[in-house]
């Protein structure tokens, strides 16, 4: 069985563009791609789209913004994985309102893998944090990769526990400013081992 195609640097600029591009979220992005064939071709007609639907002017970014952010997260060894290609994580490929492009560090290639996620209260008891450290260590030794969200208590519990095995951290912010601050040498460590994925912007 061959390989999904990966976007060309090009088509990858159009994503971006478009999917930063004022109200178009996720499923608003799979529409317009949907129905002119690419990102490309969504751009040329997005302005004539929202003058039919008297919302005026959208903002749409450059392909000079979105080729310095692009940039941007390269320098921080983020690279733009679309919806789609052969990284993309399977299970988040099925919803609805999946990110066109996720920005993901680390190793890549695990998103691919099975994955269960450990949430839970931030304001966390030391016997949850405990019992988070224990279940997410077991999953990784029984083969899931553990995801959770780096925030304070029952997730980075979750997190310490299985990077031995792998985790991977899905960031409330851009790559460059982790969430909560205290946590970015955890972050690092986790980008070493497994992954950290986001769909904000940079700042």
């Amino acid at each position: 069985m061959s390989e999904p195609p990966r976007l060309t640097d090009e088509q990858r600029v159009d994503w971006l563009r478009l999917i930063r591009a004022e109200n178009v979220g996720p499923r608003t992005f799979r529409a317009l791609l949907n129905q002119y064939g690419g990102g490309g071709a969504a751009l040329k007609a997005l302005p004539g789209l929202a003058r039919l639907s008297g919302r005026g002017a959208l903002r749409i970014p450059t392909r000079e913004d979105a080729e310095a952010e692009i940039a941007a997260a390269a320098r921080l060894g983020v690279r733009f994985v679309a919806l789609g290609e052969p990284d993309y994580p399977p299970r988040l490929r099925e919803t609805d309102d999946a990110p066109p492009l996720l920005q993901a560090r680390g190793r890549i290639e695990l998103l691919a893998e099975p994955a269960v996620a450990v949430v839970g209260a931030r304001n966390a008891s030391a016997a949850g944090m405990r019992f988070s450290t224990e279940l997410a260590r077991g999953l990784g030794e029984a083969g899931f990769l553990v995801v959770s969200g780096l925030a304070r208590g029952i997730d980075s519990a979750a997190h310490k526990g299985s990077l031995a095995t792998g985790t991977i951290a899905v960031l409330a912010g851009g790559h460059d400013k982790p969430y909560p601050p205290e946590h970015a040498d955890l972050l690092q460590e986790i980008v070493a081992r497994g992954a950290a994925v986001g769909e904000m912007p940079l700042g």
